[in-house]
């Protein structure tokens, strides 16, 4: 059988046409072998009805297995002759014919350098597209983390809005004034409360060196 590669009549009848034959000679075979296997069984009927005619069944299927060679030697020689026929004129699409999804590449026939250059820019729009692609995620980032910002920000100014009202309720009417007294004053604590820890800490420390003497 052929082992040539068929590959554009594979694409066409979307089957190999060696898969093909030989799916055709395995059915042939199966065929023969029943055919004969059936001429056997009737002729071993017929001897059952002649008991006296000498012939045994083993010499019977001897007899059908050397013809069964014969036959199938001569069947194997005129299949050879059917493949070499369908190969070349039944599935054999010929060099100058082109398939229906091919017919373009006639009308628009390109050069090898041509395809070469129509490659190398295919390559550099892709490149061109993932790095729009990137910039993009990175705009929406940065516009999700401004959305967020924002929103922050409107929480501090509603807060804000709260301080100067609770303020003015309380006659003092300049809020930038009440967070420069608050600041001055925690500044004023903070400080305070270092020199009450360092007193603590040179009390503590004088009491350690009177239990040692």
């Amino acid at each position: 059988m052929s082992i040539t590669p068929m590959c554009y009549e594979t694409q066409f009848f979307e089957f190999t046409p060696q898969t093909c034959i030989l799916r055709m000679y395995i059915s042939f075979q199966d065929h023969l072998f029943d055919m004969l296997r059936i001429v056997e069984s009737v002729i071993l009927n017929k001897m059952e009805k002649l008991p006296d005619c000498g012939i045994s069944q083993l010499e019977v299927r001897k007899s059908t297995t050397k013809y069964l060679t014969f036959v199938n030697k001569c069947f194997n020689q005129l299949f050879q002759k059917m493949e070499t026929c369908l190969l070349k004129l039944v599935l054999n699409i010929p060099r100058n014919v082109l398939l229906p999804e091919d017919r373009v590449q006639e009308l628009y026939p390109d050069s090898k350098e041509k395809f070469d250059t129509l490659h190398r820019e295919a390559k550099s729009l892709e490149a061109q597209y993932k790095a729009e692609a990137l910039a993009t995620q990175t705009l929406l980032a940065e516009l999700e983390e401004q959305r967020v910002v924002q929103a922050e920000l409107a929480k501090i100014l509603t807060w804000f809005d709260g301080m100067d009202k609770i303020c003015r309720e309380h006659g003092n009417i300049d809020l930038l004034e009440s967070f420069t007294f608050m600041a001055q004053t925690s500044k004023k604590l903070q400080g305070t409360v270092q020199e009450i820890d360092l007193k603590h800490k040179k009390l503590k420390l004088d009491v350690t060196c009177k239990k040692a003497v």
